[in-house]
């Protein structure tokens, strides 16, 4: 059974078990861009380095109860410094009264980088920081600005607790471009190929894909030769690549900061095996849970705020509920 810990993040991992959990997918309250109306919120903090070390500080927690072979995906966006006179906390979705000016050279205006701040401090504390991929939004919100272009994408971080950690990259290869199937149809070996590259001794040729599986073999009836001369098994699917184009989802709910399922398959199915444990220490609506859960993995919520446990219910139905809100802070 799935399991929600209403707790702030901190608490609701001190009660999870070391080593528990196979991958952690979330996306943390962004840095001063709404209040979610709790004492105990991120996101609001006066300098973007208070809010780093408060969620570095929960990711800690995270490495602690993630597996050796464990994953952290990390969904971020970036703020920008401002002056404070266009603070409106009308239902909720004002920004940040503080204006960051002159905080480590930050001036109004400034785009302070939230994102990579994330992401070096992270790797400082003992994750390895292995890829930054782009959500691209084919559908961004409209912005009403005349000096920049409309922001278009956000991050999302793959780090991991160990140098070698589980990535089941077939889970989300992409199939080859139909251009690639077509190039790949010919007959290779008969090919003259070109010359025009100067220093190579032989002829360049038309290659084909080198994705997963046998590398080399000696069966040339069923296999395609490298340009060294070796033999490696051919499959119509490539990596993924690092660029996802993911339209946003409206969503009823009166929650505003839901990520689209579609946007974390790939890191659940990448992230974790059928069966395993699949985190997220700011749920929200239940996101994450609800598409673990629907491809057979077994999803642990905390959420600071138990006024989102109907819309919780809704989408992930029986669950577990554990609630901490009266344990006193140390």
């Amino acid at each position: 059974m799935n399991k929600i810990i209403f707790a702030d993040a901190l608490k609701g991992l001190a009660v999870l078990e070391s080593n528990s959990v196979d991958t952690c997918i979330t996306s943390p309250p962004y840095y001063g861009l709404r209040d979610y109306g709790n004492s105990g919120q991120i996101g609001l903090e006066s300098t973007p380095e208070e809010y780093i070390q408060r969620l570095v500080a929960v990711f800690r927690e995270v490495r602690r109860v993630l597996k050796p072979d464990g994953t952290l995906w990390v969904v971020i966006a970036d703020s920008y410094a401002g002056s404070g006179k266009g603070w409106s906390n009308k239902n909720n979705r004002g920004v940040r009264p503080q204006t960051c000016a002159n905080f480590d050279g930050i001036k109004p205006k400034d785009l302070i980088g939230i994102p990579w701040l994330l992401a070096f401090a992270l790797r400082a504390d003992g994750w390895y920081l292995r890829q930054d991929i782009i959500w691209q939004k084919p559908n961004p919100m409209p912005e009403s600005v005349r000096d920049r272009c409309t922001k278009s994408h956000e991050y999302v971080f793959l780090l991991s607790k160990s140098p070698r950690y589980y990535f089941d990259g077939e889970a989300i290869a992409e199939p080859v471009a139909e251009s690639t199937i077509k190039r790949l149809s010919q007959d290779v070996e008969s090919q003259v190929g070109s010359s025009r590259v100067p220093g190579k001794d032989k002829p360049m040729k038309a290659s084909h894909t080198r994705y997963g599986g046998a590398k080399y073999t000696a069966t040339p009836d069923k296999f395609n030769r490298t340009k060294s001369g070796n033999m490696y098994e051919f499959k119509e699917k490539r990596n993924k690549r690092d660029v996802w184009t993911v339209s946003t989802k409206p969503y009823k709910g009166a929650h505003f900061a839901t990520y689209p399922d579609t946007l974390i398959l790939p890191c659940i199915l990448a992230g974790s095996r059928a069966g395993g444990t699949v985190l997220d220490p700011f749920c929200g609506s239940g996101t994450t849970v609800q598409v673990a859960a629907e491809y057979g993995r077994h999803g642990i919520g905390i959420e600071i705020n138990t006024e989102y446990e109907p819309l919780i219910k809704e989408r992930v139905g029986d669950y577990q509920r554990i609630a901490l809100e009266e344990v006193p802070d140390e």
